[in-house]
């Protein structure tokens, strides 16, 4: 208790204006929270090195518990102020930050925002903040199924840059416009000039209906090879009765074959996610989804019909506590082309089956 006395005293010192607005006030409050997840894969083709698929970065050792994602957070927020500040560490930090420079390669935010209307609910955040795109997040709890989908393991968990946004006053409205330095980047690199572009439109006409729209343009490659890329990501969010709920996405890019081209490879993915809620301890779920990325700008395969492939998902979840979850999934892939390993072997198929536990406070 005596901490946050002293943190209150100290906020109040360091953001006295934040204490004072013509709207409604809000007590500055400083949050600290924390989250792990543990987990444990087996997948029947049986890497040797013990490194899964290259495209996906999480849940990605075979046959060992391992961590998956460990967070702490610290998070601030007043009528005009709010900032928040997390590390990290587990094999989706290894893997997802494998280009960053080694200080920031722990890092999972480090944003700060200011409220700029007195009126309205306008404000401007810069930093490195979780990303504007997709129906999943890192935080594996939050999320309908177990692992991440294709679409999600493949376009940014996070992104580094300032966003000016606005939320209408009943809510139902969230609009943004987002200055970024590059595809899931906290650093450019080397070489690379361009600035990146994107923005989020989100309508939640009810508290069971969520649709949202989010895009990224701009090139992510160094000056002598630059490309652009244009994405899209476009999800609604469905809950249908008490204990049932749905997730229809679909994303979608285009990038230039060469520097000036005005060719270009796209790559798309249809997904469906789907939850049950049985009681307040269990509840199954399941996804189907598709990745079409023939001319390997995402995923490169080095094949003919590069990577066309179909992945299927059920997994069973146990609330252990309220703050403590238990799940397992099976899950597969059927590709078009062989590019699976087994052994000396190449195969169409993949199968691996994963548990989870997680924790968080």
């Amino acid at each position: 208790m005596k901490k946050y006395i002293v943190a209150g005293i100290l906020l109040g010192i360091f953001f006295p204006k934040a204490q004072s607005s013509d709207s409604v006030k809000i007590s500055p409050k400083v949050k600290f929270s924390a989250y792990a997840e543990l987990f444990y894969t087996y997948d029947f083709n049986e890497p040797t090195n013990h490194l899964r698929q290259n495209f996906l970065y999480s849940y990605n050792r075979h046959n060992e518990v391992n961590l998956n994602l460990g967070l702490v957070k610290a998070s601030y927020e007043s009528d005009q102020l709010r900032a928040n500040f997390a590390l990290m560490a587990g094999t989706y930090a290894q893997d997802n930050m494998a280009a960053e420079q080694n200080a920031l390669r722990y890092v999972n935010e480090a944003n700060i925002g200011i409220k700029i209307s007195k009126n309205k609910n306008l404000w401007i955040d810069a930093g490195i903040m979780p990303s504007h795109i997709g129906w999943e997040s890192a935080i594996g709890k939050d999320n309908i199924n177990l692992t991440r989908s294709l679409a999600a393991e493949n376009s940014p968990y996070f992104e580094t840059g300032a966003k000016i946004s606005y939320t209408s006053d009943n809510g139902k409205w969230f609009l943004s416009g987002l200055v970024l330095n590059g595809w899931q980047r906290i650093a450019k690199p080397e070489g690379n000039q361009t600035i990146a572009f994107g923005h989020q439109l989100t309508y939640k006409p009810n508290d069971k209906i969520t649709l949202n729209s989010s895009s990224f343009i701009g090139n992510d490659k160094a000056k002598e090879d630059k490309r652009m890329r244009y994405f899209h990501d476009l999800y609604g969010s469905f809950q249908l009765t008490d204990q049932f709920s749905t997730v229809l996405g679909f994303d979608i890019g285009a990038e230039q074959k060469s520097k000036g081209s005005e060719q270009y490879n796209l790559w798309y993915s249809p997904n469906i996610l789907m939850k049950y809620q049985l009681d307040d301890k269990w509840a199954l779920a399941g996804r189907v989804e598709y990745y079409n990325d023939k001319n390997g700008v995402i995923i490169a395969t080095k094949t003919p019909n590069g990577f066309q492939t179909f992945g299927y998902s059920v997994n069973v979840d146990y609330a252990i506590l309220k703050n403590v979850i238990f799940r397992t999934e099976a899950r597969g892939f059927n590709s078009k082309d062989a590019i699976f390993v087994k052994s000396d072997d190449v195969r169409q198929g993949n199968f691996f089956i994963t548990t989870s536990l997680a924790a968080w406070f």
